[in-house]
């Protein structure tokens, strides 16, 4: 059987049963929401003296909410159920969905981002779990889809399609079309996820088609990742069927991929905050094309400042109209991805709800998913579970044949310059003295040296390179989380800090540490697959607040999230340059150059 004929077969297999139907008939259950729409049956639940957002029509108004069997049987008055709540006039809007995000970049399990984001309106989430894929392929995604099972939150999944991002790096597996045809059987995995390797794209690679052509065949939705694609090259991406962006900073590029048919996700991450530069691209015209977006966010954000909450609000304040913003959030997800079940409050949808005082504040009273109470005034109070973490080791470093060492053989060095609030770079040049000795950190410069070392099959592989901007005065800070292969990433003012961080974090079997003059200031344990910590939301967060504490205080950063920047330095698909195991990347060329010329 053939890759699409297989991956047909499999989503056969799974289509008479939507995302959470109950074992009732269809049949039975049309019959029994009729009946309840009607008012000829008592509903289960009535949601009273409520005004309801409209997200098809714009408006808010007076309206009872009924509901039955986990979906909406009516909206309007003289409802009757077995059980009332009285809302006292609150607003109820749909559950937020969030289209496009990374759960492993919360350093969370799939149960504690739950925690996290349900109590906030989040219902359902589309993640992309290329960063656990990057370690460990298939297995990581189905321990992604196994931990996900049973959470009052909808985790959907979109088949990793750059396992390894590039060649220009060293992951821990590798995904080709016929395993993503495996995973596109699967009930809640939608369609091939961000296609971060668009120069694999528009110079036609191989496998990189196939993967699309995968896609196409099947009509499921394809992502994209194009930061500062234009012209001719952004219409044949566009050309190969790939409909969304999440990479734009500025309006004018949200505007001319808004205008080759693509979907803008607007971004507003931990340190991608993308928000406020492109909300003059949403008017009446392009709002229905517009979502608003997390990708990366850390638990601190999450605690303090919310999850699409959060950017509901800050749209807001920026002079976004409130239902268009939640719309963003829900109508415009739920159809981006044919999830026709959900994102409006009307008949037949199903009732994943959320009670709010106000659309200013956006304060979230309560939150009910499929019909039940899972989240109230800030706590989930669902009796979900977390799934036991059953993922081996996943560092390996081959620590006899590691060198820091750096050896001129050039007169002029490429140095990565660190954009606070971005996850792109600038490239900047320095000149080197005329003797060719090695190349060393230079605090009074802010140049610091930053290694990447290969951790998922002790090859000994080491990349290279200098750093402005990350401003630590003293000691190393390092981790595993290193986007998008997720190699052993350092940064440092010394060579025997830098190898000391590297050890720490071998030894905890993943994580992030902050080393100065040999010895640990911080750690944060991530044993699963070096990403996420296996420990609840309150502890990773006040883990994280250590981390940070001791980077700004201790190192002397003044980044607000040094980790989370250091994270993205290795990322080879974001430009200018970036620095993997293999060595200085110039992301515009899609070549490795040498560090110093």
């Amino acid at each position: 059987m053939g890759i699409i004929a297989g991956a047909r077969s499999s989503i056969r297999k799974i289509l008479p049963r939507a995302a959470g139907e109950t074992a009732m008939s269809s049949d039975s259950r049309l019959k029994a929401i009729i009946r309840a729409a009607r008012g000829e049956d008592t509903a289960d639940l009535l949601l009273a003296n409520g005004h309801v957002v409209n997200v098809f029509s714009g408006e808010v108004f007076r309206a009872d909410v009924a509901i039955a069997g986990g979906l909406i049987a009516g909206v309007g008055s003289g409802y009757q159920a077995r059980e009332t709540i009285d809302l006292e006039g609150a607003i109820v809007c749909p559950g937020f969905i969030d289209g496009h995000l990374h759960i492993e970049s919360t350093m969370l399990s799939p149960f504690e981002f739950a925690r996290a984001v349900v109590p906030r309106g989040t219902s359902a989430v589309v993640s992309d779990p290329h960063e656990i894929a990057n370690v460990l392929g298939l297995s990581g995604i189905r321990y992604m889809l196994d931990a996900s099972e049973g959470l009052p939150l909808d985790v959907f999944v979109m088949a990793s399609s750059c396992v390894p991002a590039t060649h220009m790096e060293s992951a821990g597996a590798s995904l080709s079309a016929g395993d993503l045809a495996e995973l596109l059987g699967h009930p809640r995995v939608l369609g091939l996820a961000e296609m971060m390797n668009y120069p694999g794209v528009l110079f036609q690679v191989e496998d990189v088609l196939a993967k699309l052509d995968l896609a196409r065949k099947l009509g499921v939705p394809i992502d994209g990742h194009a930061p500062g694609l234009t012209g001719r090259d952004l219409q044949a991406y566009v050309a190969t069927g790939v409909r969304s962006d999440h990479e734009c900073t500025r309006a004018e590029e949200a505007l001319e991929k808004l205008r080759a048919g693509m979907y803008v996700y607007i971004r507003e991450g931990t340190t991608e905050r993308n928000l406020a530069d492109l909300l003059p691209i949403v008017n009446p015209a392009t709002a229905r094309r517009c979502l608003l977006v997390s990708d990366d966010r850390h638990p601190d954000d999450l605690m303090d400042r919310g999850h699409l909450d959060h950017s509901i609000r800050l749209a807001v304040e920026h002079g976004l109209d409130a239902v268009t913003a939640i719309q963003m959030v829900t109508l415009n997800p739920a159809e981006r991805f044919r999830l026709h079940d959900r994102g409006a409050v009307a008949p037949g949808y199903r009732a994943d709800l959320v009670v709010l005082d106000s659309l200013r504040e956006l304060r979230v009273r309560k939150v009910f998913h499929s019909g039940a109470l899972v989240a109230e005034d800030g706590r989930m109070s669902s009796r979900a579970r977390p799934a036991a973490a059953t993922i081996a080791p996943s560092v390996h470093v081959a620590w006899d044949r590691l060198d820091l060492a750096v050896r001129a053989t050039g007169s002029r060095l490429r140095v990565i310059r660190v954009i606070e609030g971005q996850i792109v770079t600038r490239a900047d040049e320095v000149a080197l003295p005329a003797e060719r000795g090695p190349i060393e950190a230079d605090v009074s410069r802010d140049l610091l040296k930053l290694a990447v070392i290969e951790r998922h099959h002790a090859t000994g592989r080491i990349g290279l390179g200098f750093v402005t901007g990350m401003g630590l005065k003293r000691g190393a800070i390092a981790g595993t989380v290193a986007h998008d292969s997720h190699n052993l990433i350092v940064v440092g003012t010394n060579d025997r800090d830098m190898m000391a961080a590297a050890r720490a974090i071998a030894d905890m079997g993943g994580g992030l540490v902050a080393v100065s003059d040999g010895r640990l200031l911080a750690c944060l344990p991530l044993p699963v697959a070096g990403l996420m910590s296996d420990r609840p939301l309150e502890e990773v967060r006040a883990g994280m607040d250590a981390l940070i504490a001791a980077a700004r205080a201790g190192l002397g950063s003044p980044l607000a999230n040094p980790f989370m920047t250091l994270s993205f330095l290795a990322l080879p698909v974001i430009p200018k340059l970036k620095l993997t195991d293999r060595g200085l990347v110039d992301v515009e060329k899609f070549e490795i150059v040498p560090l110093t010329y």
